[in-house]
């Protein structure tokens, strides 16, 4: 297929995703603050209760803008004193940028403890961001071998934002909007790769949305728009305490 012929069959998708995030805007401007973290504390508690949380030991986690979706501030602290590997997004420029590939790329990189957790200092859109001076020394998923091992380290749970979400009628799998950039996409990806090359499974994660209750679509509102290179979930909590997807026939355990 050329490249004019790849666009044109692109374009539907591309307009069908963004009427839907323009969609989600405007809905998402009625929720209070006081229904986002009322939302985002039955989250966490739902969360603690999954085993796929519980048991995981490398897990990643969004840092969340300040309106708009879950706040994941609680997460990060459940997990950094529980011991877990804690890593979170960070976003610079793509290395091997070039025709096909995007200009900015993400990687996941390792927060030491709380104090380093409270120590990040907001970026433009006022979400907690890891300051570039400090990456050499950190820990990353898809780093280059260092003294971190780096080359060695897998993801166990990645928790995702996103701005909307439905079920797969066909499968159950929960399809995911994100905000357009392809960062999330681009690194499954790369992390699909690296694990293939480590010898490991083919999708060593478990992929788990968080997700207010509005940004769950009704028949009425849906489908979620996918495309080949979307990656779909094998789970989503909501502000409602609700688990969707394959993980919501997982067993629930007691919380601490």
């Amino acid at each position: 297929m050329s490249q004019t012929a790849e666009m044109n069959a692109t374009a539907p998708l591309n307009v069908a995703k963004r009427n839907l995030r323009a969609a989600l805007k405007l809905k998402l401007k009625d929720v209070s603050h006081n229904s986002i973290l009322s939302q985002s504390s039955t989250v966490f508690k739902t969360l603690k209760t999954l085993d796929a949380y519980r048991s995981a030991k490398r897990i990643s986690v969004f840092l969340s803008m300040p309106t708009g979706e879950i706040q994941t501030d609680a997460i990060v602290r459940d997990a950094l004193r529980a011991g877990k590997d804690v890593f979170i997004p960070y976003l610079y420029k793509n290395p091997a940028a070039g025709p096909g590939l995007p200009a900015r790329i993400m990687d996941m990189v390792r927060l030491r403890d709380v104090a380093d957790y409270e120590s990040l200092q907001p970026d433009k859109w006022g979400i907690p961001s890891i300051d570039p001076a400090t990456i050499p020394e950190r820990q990353r998923v898809l780093g280059d071998p260092d003294i971190q091992h780096s080359d060695s380290t897998l993801l166990d749970l990645v928790l995702m934002p996103g701005v909307a979400f439905d079920i797969e009628p066909d499968n159950g799998a929960v399809r995911r909007l994100g905000h357009g950039k392809g960062f999330y996409d681009y690194f499954l990806f790369r992390h699909r790769l690296k694990a293939t090359s480590l010898g490991q499974q083919e999708f060593p994660a478990l992929l788990l949305g968080l997700a207010l209750s509005e940004q769950f679509l009704s028949p009425s509102e849906g489908p979620v728009p996918v495309g080949p290179l979307d990656q779909p979930l094998n789970g989503l909590v909501l502000g409602n305490g609700d688990i969707k997807g394959p993980l919501a026939a997982a067993p629930l355990n007691e919380t601490d």
